[in-house]
């Protein structure tokens, strides 16, 4: 079809007009048929809302995607232009998209009574018919429909009567097209009402012309539910107007969440060759979110996005590769103490609650990075508040009576691969706990499940956990209740204070 040319050719190919809906419509009952996935790359949502969204486009519907930041709104939106035909006709140097058999702007019907059938076709792809505006309080009427252009009569020499000095906005030149407004409650009631008849009627106003423009749209509308109480909401009338409100929500589970992660995160190939990411490793990244959004410092209204996991694993990922760097090692293991690099990727992502405020983002942080270890400790070893009053029968009854005796190890930030075994090698009883419960892993997650246990009785309050200036020190608890902190241990106790009341 793409070689036709002129209107007469169309004409003959036997192309008939269809809308946009239409187009939705036809192409998803073909994928459905087929049993194809519609929308590639979105997980979680195939029980919920992929189901609403592919109702409602089989109804011909508006659509307002509904849901806290980070939940793949308009990842949704821009997918369905793959719903749409391939190629579709316009009448070549319409501003308007104008199909050929149904031209609604002047300059396409005057084309058409000019030359009939010769009328000059031009072929659109779908990946230049999909329109989007982040709705900001700088948008204006003639953004989105249109104004008169001086500076076009002046240069046509035509009068301000005369339609033809009208400049179009983003809506009518989205003709035949997707058209996205994403964060609509944040756009003004006036410009909102100004949606009105292009949804129910089809007609714009522009100054003092009233022109009949029956519009071919595709709108996909997304709000987030918070806008409607803090800064904006969506007006009543243009509410009613949008047939399908459909509501979207973050992962339900660890699998999804991680799945969502290691797609979306961006990992050099020399990263992916210098730094192994244990499983584990990934799960404390999700197990991070999964905190977050139930934590009394997070504001739930606010959410937490599915970006969080991502700049944290991508921030992860770096810490290990600087480490390496810097001890000059070719291969490294991502370790406990990488997760140091996590805590600006969560301070970035969660908005406080005034309590959390107080406390400060970057001790909220790491409270939910301990939070993360200990939920997903119990995973890999025993629940130790199971022998708190056996502890003779304890697993860990040798490691904390080590520390109990006055012990202490030093786990620096950037140490190397040696020291780091080495210093892990010598808690008694760390390697037999690894032995009894991890036998036959490999040596490098040997070390990492050693490192994670002692993190884990730490936030069990087996044993303390203490913030240095460039890493941690673990020592006996008792012994760092009545041991008179110096200057330099203030803000660790003040850390390790705060971790152990939230236990």
């Amino acid at each position: 079809m793409q070689t036709i040319k002129t209107l007469g050719q169309l004409k003959g190919a036997g192309y008939k007009f269809k809308t946009i809906k239409e187009e939705l419509r036809e192409n998803l009952i073909a994928k459905l048929r087929k049993k194809e996935k519609v929308f590639e790359g979105i997980w979680g949502y195939e029980e919920t809302v992929i189901p609403d969204l592919e109702r409602a486009i089989l109804a011909g519907h508006d659509i307002n995607l509904l849901g806290l930041r980070g939940q793949a709104k308009t990842r949704l939106a821009r997918l369905m232009i793959n719903l749409l035909d391939e190629f579709v006709p316009v009448i070549e140097g319409s501003e308007l998209n104008d199909d050929p058999l149904h031209p609604i702007s002047r300059f396409g019907r005057d084309k058409i009574q000019e030359l009939g059938d010769n009328t000059p076709v031009a072929w659109l792809h779908r990946n230049d018919r999909y329109s989007e505006k982040l709705a900001t309080p700088d948008v204006s009427i003639a953004d989105l429909i249109g104004d008169v252009d001086p500076i076009k009569a002046a240069t046509l020499k035509l009068p301000y009567s005369d339609d033809r000095v009208i400049h179009f906005g983003l809506i009518p030149r989205s003709h035949r097209c997707l058209f996205v407004i994403n964060e609509l409650p944040d756009l003004q009631a006036r410009i909102q009402v100004a949606l009105f008849n292009i949804l129910q009627e089809g007609d714009i106003q522009i100054r003092g012309f009233k022109i009949r423009l029956p519009l071919d749209i595709q709108f996909v509308f997304t709000a987030n539910p918070e806008d409607y109480t803090n800064r904006g909401s969506i007006v009543t009338p243009l509410k009613d107007r949008i047939d399908a409100q459909i509501i979207t929500h973050y992962p339900k589970s660890m699998d999804i969440s991680k799945k969502i992660t290691q797609q979306e995160a961006y990992v050099r190939e020399d990263q992916k060759s210098m730094v192994a990411v244990p499983e584990i490793a990934k799960d404390l990244i999700e197990q991070i979110a999964f905190e977050a959004r139930k934590s009394e410092f997070v504001d739930a209204k606010s959410g937490v996005s599915a970006r969080l996991t991502i700049s944290a694993y991508e921030s992860l990922l770096a810490a290990a590769e600087r480490r390496a760097l810097m001890n000059n090692e070719k291969k490294t293991n991502v370790r406990i103490s990488d997760f140091v690099g996590v805590v600006p990727s969560v301070t970035g992502k969660v908005e406080l609650v005034y309590e959390g405020q107080q406390e400060g983002p970057g001790i909220v942080a790491q409270n939910l990075v301990g939070k993360a270890i200990r939920s997903q400790f119990v995973n890999y070893f025993p629940d130790p508040d199971k022998f708190r009053k056996q502890k003779d029968k304890s697993p860990y009854r040798k490691i904390s009576n080590w520390f109990g005796d006055g012990n202490t190890i030093d786990l620096l930030n950037d140490m190397s691969d040696t020291d780091y075994e080495k210093i892990l090698k010598s808690v008694p009883g760390l390697q037999d706990l690894i032995a009894e419960f991890h036998k036959g892993q490999d040596s490098s997650l040997k070390l990492f499940m050693m490192e994670f246990a002692l993190h884990g009785l730490a936030e069990y309050s087996l044993i303390s956990k203490h913030t240095l200036t460039s890493g941690l020190q673990f020592k006996d608890l008792l012994s760092s209740m009545f041991s008179l902190p110096t200057d330099e241990d203030d803000q660790a106790d003040e850390d390790e204070a705060f971790g152990s009341s939230r236990r």
